[in-house]
């Protein structure tokens, strides 16, 4: 492996981590705080709401300034986000918090970037596997990392370790992460124009379909993200710990799918088939959420958390393998910027959905979630389709 590829994975890996931490805690703290659950979808939405907004610029800075700067500003912005975090005790201070952290989370389209630059075309999928696999990483130690925090030393120290986590990696990426970006963009005004930006990024017929894919796929799996902490809570019975440890399992699929499976995935498959397999699978592993009774609820959950995973895995490396090939070399970070502006636009609008459904029954977010994944499978077959008619197959 290139060193710099192993050198970005633990930074990555250390971030995700923090990011993790606040993943079972969120949704629960807020309920403690007497926020309703259409609150605490709004409380997700919000955060990405800032990503939304944030993460084209971002990426177009990391193409004018290079990765490695950008990439250290987002990581400051997300450990002061997170001391205010150990400081809310109340939902208008937490609501900020997270709203600050999503104008830090930049740094993976700079990562994202980074490994466009250091990779042939040929290798990006299974490089960009490598986030999804720091991202599983992330969720096995993260969720029972901070779960355990806020049983045993409260919510104060969940904030606060994830500031140090983030400071950590502040040091590895200045210590040891060189800038990968040989040609920088100059001479070009950065906006903050996120809307208007993804409307003409629809009109882009190289990345209009993907974009809509990526959307609709994100959409579907935070509804059941931002809910799940609760569902298993009211319908199960699980407490902090317990919640964490299942997350922690979602984390272990992931990495083993994205981390050492992708690459084999994709030589026997080719992108075009796991496309599909990873629609239908996300599909059925959403749906499968809602229909687990508490006899069952382990064996069947852990099908549900494999079908997850196999399905992120399948369709979230090679959808920025295909948006990178689509994509010159000068408009990388632009581009993935778009992605994740996307990305944030579906996690505004699927918490947002997911906690109001939520209030009306518990199964309903799950339920809705694997009808819209059939949705991102139409796209996928309309994509695949125009891209063989341009080829002249």
């Amino acid at each position: 492996m290139d060193r710099r590829l192993l050198i970005l994975f633990v930074t990555i890996f250390i971030d995700l981590m923090g990011f993790g931490i606040f993943i079972p805690v969120v949704p629960i703290y807020a309920r403690e705080l007497n926020a309703s659950d259409a609150l605490i979808g709004d409380t997700g939405a919000l955060f990405s709401l800032m990503m939304f907004i944030f993460t084209p610029v971002w990426g177009a800075m990391s193409d004018r300034y290079g990765r490695r700067p950008i990439i250290l500003w987002a990581l400051g912005i997300s450990a002061f986000s997170y001391v205010l975090f150990a400081q809310a005790d109340t939902l208008f201070l937490l609501i900020a918090a997270r709203m600050l952290t999503g104008v830090g989370s930049g740094n993976i389209t700079a990562a994202q970037a980074y490994i466009t630059d250091i990779t042939p075309p040929e290798g990006r999928a299974k490089a960009m596997g490598l986030i999804g696999a720091a991202f599983g990483l992330g969720f096995i130690f993260g969720p029972p990392m901070g779960s355990f925090i806020y049983m045993h030393f409260g919510i104060e120290w969940v904030g606060y370790g994830a500031a140090i986590l983030c400071l950590l990696n502040t040091m590895a990426v200045w210590a040891f992460l060189p800038e990968s970006l040989q040609e920088k963009v100059v001479g070009r005004r950065i906006q903050v124009k996120p809307v208007t930006g993804a409307i003409r990024a629809l009109k882009q017929e190289r990345f209009r379909d993907l974009f809509l894919i990526s959307f609709i796929y994100i959409t579907a799996f935070s509804m059941m993200q931002m809910t799940i902490a609760l569902f298993w809570t009211d319908d199960y019975g699980l407490n902090k710990e317990e919640i964490g440890w299942m997350f922690a399992a979602v984390g272990v699929a992931s990495a083993i799918v994205q981390g050492g499976l992708i690459g084999w995935l994709q030589r026997t498959f080719g992108e075009k088939r796991l496309m599909i397999y990873g629609c239908i699978s996300l599909a059925t592993g959403l749906s499968l959420i809602a229909f687990v009774p508490p006899a069952l609820f382990l064996p069947l959950s852990i099908l549900s958390i494999a079908l997850l995973a196999l399905g992120n895995g399948c369709l979230g490396p090679t959808l920025l393998s295909q948006l990178s090939k689509n994509a010159e070399q000068r408009e990388q970070g632009g581009v993935l910027g778009l992605n994740q502006s996307f990305g944030s636009l579906a996690r505004i609008v699927g918490p947002a959905i997911g906690g109001r459904l939520y209030g009306v029954h518990h199964m309903l977010p799950y339920i809705g979630s694997g009808l819209v994944m059939l949705g991102a499978l139409y796209y996928v077959v309309a994509y695949q389709r125009i891209r063989e008619r341009a080829a002249g197959v």
